[in-house]
């Protein structure tokens, strides 16, 4: 069976072993022993409260319990930006006028932002492919969620989430290509690790700093600006679901999306639900349901086919086991898909 828990110590080798299948473009997930063992020391001090909230990394994983396998990784930043820059560019519009000559034109423009700074980052998503089938993909993505709704006190209202911006299929950025490059003078690749490993000043000392005209950049640049890599296409429909949507802030690198939300209109927090666990038979649901504890240091979720009556939810023992919850405990419920509210 699978459950989504908190990360521990214990899984850093696991974990590294998951990012070697991931690829490039995703910067917070890279196969480096070092930054991964510091990425998962700060995830288990933020769930055990020892560090201050802006300072946590929160990072669930998706374990396979049959066999002890990793199947996926996600995470929640409490805050970007305080430690170290975080850039953006904004899509914004200059207008040039001539009443002599009668023209008017309207021209897009990318400035250089630090605008998001402090907001809380979902970042990090990724399953391996053995287990991209059923709702597993879309319960790993939807239980940072749930997690927020349970502990909403712990984030900043404004949350943001980084798409992994458009590449070909030889891993190349026709953004990067038509625009980074000119400045940074290495490979996509590159960047994107330096990056990874948080070198971020050269973005300062080597981006130009005035709006960069959109016209200026080639075609192919300019039409990947928004647009997510083929295989995020699922994971951006998931986010938008949950009330996340685009606002005109893209990555600099590869020019992928960032979409924003405020916590309190997220439908987690709308429509999530506290219910009381009892032991019982197997469920027979036809709508799944998210359903999780409501422990920070040892947060696990798991998807029933469980209908709550009366403010309960009948779990059978090995649901319950895999929650670590006993009768009568507390549980957060909400239904995998958007659709009703649980009838509670």
């Amino acid at each position: 069976m699978l459950v989504v828990r908190a990360i521990k110590a214990s899984d850093l080798d696991a974990l590294i072993e998951l990012a070697h299948h991931v690829g490039s473009g995703m910067t917070t997930l890279k196969p480096d022993r070092k930054m991964l063992g510091d990425r998962v020391a700060v995830a288990v001090a933020s769930f055990a409260e020892a560090i201050p909230p802006e300072q946590r990394d929160y990072m669930f994983v998706m374990e396979d319990t049959a066999c002890g396998r990793l199947a996926g990784v996600c995470a929640i930043k409490g805050a970007v930006g305080l430690d170290e820059p975080f850039y953006n560019y904004r899509i914004g519009t200059l207008v040039h006028s001539s009443h002599e000559l009668n023209i008017f034109t309207r021209m897009e423009t990318l400035y250089l932002s630090n605008d998001l700074t402090g907001a809380t980052e979902l970042c990090s998503l990724f399953l391996h492919a053995d287990y991209r089938s059923g709702n597993n993909g879309k319960w790993l993505s939807k239980s940072r969620f749930l997690f927020i709704a349970q502990f909403p006190h712990l984030f900043t209202e404004k949350l943001i989430a980084e798409m992994r911006g458009y590449q070909l299929d030889d891993g190349s950025s026709p953004f990067y290509e038509g625009l980074g490059r000119h400045f940074f003078k290495m490979d996509f690749n590159h960047v994107d690790h330096l990056t990874a490993l948080g070198k971020k000043s050269f973005i300062a000392e080597l981006m130009p700093r005035q709006p960069m005209y959109v016209a200026y950049l080639p075609e192919d640049a300019q039409e990947v600006i928004g647009k997510v890599h083929v295989s995020t296409e699922p994971a951006r429909r998931l986010l938008e679901q949950e009330g996340m949507h685009f606002e005109g802030y893209i990555d600099i690198f590869d020019a992928g999306p960032v979409l924003q939300a405020r916590v309190s209109e997220l439908r987690a927090i709308r429509d999530s639900a506290l219910v009381n666990v009892q032991q019982g038979a197997a469920g027979d649901a036809a709508e799944p349901l998210l359903v999780s504890n409501t422990a920070l240091d040892d947060f696990r979720m798991i998807v029933a086919h469980a209908a709550p009556a009366g403010g309960n939810l009948d779990l059978t023992a090995t649901q319950m086991d895999l929650l670590r919850c006993r009768p009568g405990d507390q549980l957060r419920i909400l239904p995998l898909s958007v659709r009703k509210n649980p009838h509670v």
